[in-house]
């Protein structure tokens, strides 16, 4: 986790992390009028961004994704408090697909995710639905905490919202861009220097990206359970039509949402990243 802080020290890293705001900011506000939610939520094709660009440019996509997401909302008219929950969200968007690539077991290639086998597009799919989970858990659970809406309405939009636009338009993306972002010299590996990277063991990297993954799913799937079997809030209901504002703030969500927050916060201080090792960084 320290390289999340230390590449503030590199210019580069501070460049790409503009150009990932930049470029998430301006898709993600032109579709700001196609809404979902009022105020909270629209159709976001820009939610291929954070995980295609956390497979290339690593702690910078975090940082990235975060920045962006709140430029879309100010500049978008959707900024509000769970903006501050919208951003931490965001930033885990673009941060665990680094921190997966390479470290999901008999779902790794060992490849470098140039998508140019059918391995890696498993891999990037399991690394998709990883990335949309924690990100639906982590806002789904603020709007709780805040009152508005149950766990199961935003848990459920934002991840199918999220998984749609990164798994249908990121293998396409990644296909074309990275090979030349490689040649750019341009992946995190090449910008950063091998002691800003985490040193960490393979056992305990894989230990850690296979439990930010249980813990991720396991979230959004017993968040969804609760709120449509315990509270008997209807699977798939329509915010503002079948749920009205104000119905949030249960007590079992938020505590089931604070313990599994500091899970994910735990395994990511002590996770590592493989693609320095893919491209012999190490």
């Amino acid at each position: 986790m320290r390289e999340l802080f230390t590449m503030w020290r590199n210019t580069r890293m501070i460049m790409l992390v503009a150009v990932v705001a930049a470029v998430y900011a301006a898709v993600l506000i032109p579709f700001k009028a196609l809404t979902i939610i009022p105020g909270i939520t629209s159709v976001r094709p820009a939610n291929v961004f954070p995980v295609i660009f956390s497979l290339m440019f690593g702690p910078a996509a975090a940082w990235g994704s975060a920045i962006g997401n709140l430029i879309g909302d100010v500049f978008g008219g959707t900024l509000g408090p769970g903006s501050a929950f919208g951003f931490v969200g965001n930033f885990f968007f673009g941060l665990v697909g680094y921190k997966l690539w390479g470290n999901l077991g008999v779902l790794s290639t060992g490849e470098e995710p140039d998508m140019r086998s059918g391995g890696q597009l498993v891999e990037y799919l399991a690394v998709t639905v990883v990335a949309s989970t924690i990100t639906a858990g982590i806002i789904a659970w603020g709007l709780e905490v805040l009152g508005l809406f149950p766990f199961s309405v935003l848990g459920t939009i934002i991840t199918i919202n999220n998984l749609l636009a990164a798994a249908i338009l990121g293998p396409p993306l990644l296909y074309l861009v990275y090979p030349r972002i490689k040649e750019m010299g341009l992946l995190y590996p090449d910008v950063m220097s091998a002691s800003d990277l985490p040193d960490v063991g393979s056992s305990r990297q894989q230990l850690a990206a296979l439990g930010i993954a249980a813990v991720s799913v396991v979230w959004v799937v017993l968040g969804v359970a609760i709120s449509v079997g315990v509270q008997g809030v209807q699977f798939g209901a329509a915010p503002g039509v079948d749920v009205a504002p104000g119905t949030g703030g249960a007590t079992t969500q938020i505590a089931l949402g604070a313990v599994a927050f500091l899970v994910v916060l735990v395994l990511t201080a002590i996770s590592g990243e493989r693609l320095s090792e893919m491209l012999g960084r190490r």
